[in-house]
């Protein structure tokens, strides 16, 4: 028996129900290789070819966090900010619990760090703290947060960031490199 058999031939189903459930293992299927697909792909820095197969999947499975993580990653690497801010304020609302949509989330507001304004930092920051409370080892949350303070003139606050960032990750360079200026630099006041 195939699998369409399976899912068409269950005894008293009237024959909507059989197409309805055929419909949806159709569309189950056709979710878990877009999304497969798409993430193959935007792991290998291919995001702007990832895009198509990720948005199919999030339009057959919207309330999916992962087809929403990776959505707005695509759209992320690919340079589109606003595009990510609508697709990862709904996943947060769905998963709220989810540290990565936070830290995404807070990329997606950010946008570009060096043209990005008071509000859209403010945001930023709220996400990425957020994704600290949520976990507090959440990847690159702490040295984001780092980042906008740094941005804004807060040096006490980046420091504190940075230094944070390390506890997390130890062997991150760059979080070494910026807290070692930014210390030398507030000596120097």
């Amino acid at each position: 028996m195939s699998e369409h058999d399976q899912h068409v031939s269950a005894p008293g189903d009237s024959e909507q129900e059989r197409l309805d459930t055929w419909l949806r293992a159709g569309n189950e299927r056709q979710f878990r290789q877009q999304l497969r697909a798409g993430t193959r792909l935007l792991q290998q820095g291919k995001a702007k070819e990832a895009l198509p197969l990720l948005k199919r999947a999030h339009e057959i499975r919207p309330d999916d966090a992962d087809a929403a993580l990776n959505l707005g990653g695509a759209y992320l690497m690919s340079g589109r900010h606003r595009d990510a801010i609508p697709v990862l304020e709904r996943a947060v609302q769905q998963a709220p619990d989810s540290a990565r949509l936070w830290i995404s989330l807070g990329a997606a507001y950010l946008g570009n760090p060096v043209l990005a304004g008071e509000e859209q930092q403010l945001k930023a920051l709220s996400a990425f703290q957020q994704a600290l409370k949520i976990d507090p080892f959440a990847p690159s949350a702490a040295y984001n947060i780092g980042l906008v303070h740094r941005d804004r003139g807060e040096i006490d606050l980046a420091i504190a960031a940075f230094r944070r960032a390390l506890k997390s990750d130890p062997g991150d360079q760059d979080a070494k490199r910026l807290l070692e200026r930014l210390e030398r630099g507030a000596q120097a006041y």
